[in-house]
């Protein structure tokens, strides 16, 4: 069972989001929040696993929030925003969220995520995800990092990564590498850990970065 914090200034789309998860028989909505300061209050109170966060909000911003959210451990932070501009991506995923999606988000994206984040992945919408690699890339798209910070991985950590990085889920990329959800998950598990990441939003970052996938591939 997930069990999740919502945080919007607007009661309709705490309503909303609430009414797509009440709908799951694995998910629990256990707390609403209409401002970021009240959000870390009641963070710290229920301890839930993910945080549906909103950005703009008043008192406090939803990427103070996260950041404070996830300094105190008291949860994981998805933030949901209707502003696809990469400076807020930046901001909250450099806060510490795990995962940046829009709210027009199908449902069932909605739900998948809340149980990836829930279960330690990352994830970042689509269309975020090409704005934060024309950010990190530059216009050349020229790699910033030196590959040879990937000669750590194995050959089939490298296939996995580079799956990854294209916006895969384990299940897709067990099913294109032919190997089981469980493989992969290990594979992506030890990939983090010796490159030294905090979760797969930094790790598709670095895939980029070095040259190992590029843009429209």
């Amino acid at each position: 069972m997930a069990r999740v914090m919502l945080v919007d200034d607007q009661e309709l789309m705490r309503m909303g989001l609430r009414m797509v998860l009440d709908a799951q028989d694995d998910v629990e909505v256990v707390g609403e929040a209409g401002d970021g300061a009240a959000a870390v209050e009641l963070a710290r109170s229920l301890r839930p696993d993910v945080v549906l966060m909103d950005i703009r909000m008043p008192v406090l911003d939803g990427v103070e929030a996260t950041r404070r959210i996830v300094t105190d451990g008291s949860a994981r932070v998805l933030v949901m925003t209707t502003f696809d501009l990469d400076e807020y991506a930046l901001a909250a995923l450099r806060g510490g969220a795990s995962g940046f999606l829009l709210k027009d988000t199908p449902p069932e994206a909605l739900v998948s995520a809340v149980h990836s984040v829930t279960g330690g992945d990352a994830v970042v919408s689509p269309t975020v995800t090409r704005r934060l690699l024309d950010h990190f890339l530059g216009e050349s798209g020229t790699p910033s990092r030196d590959a040879s910070v990937l000669q750590v991985l194995t050959e089939r950590e490298r296939e996995v990564l580079a799956h990854a990085a294209k916006g895969l889920s384990n299940t897709e990329i067990a099913t294109q590498l032919f190997l089981s959800e469980a493989t992969v998950k290990t594979h992506i598990g030890r990939i983090l850990s010796k490159l030294d990441l905090r979760d797969r939003v930094q790790a598709v970052v670095l895939a980029y970065e070095t040259g190992l996938v590029r843009p429209g591939e």
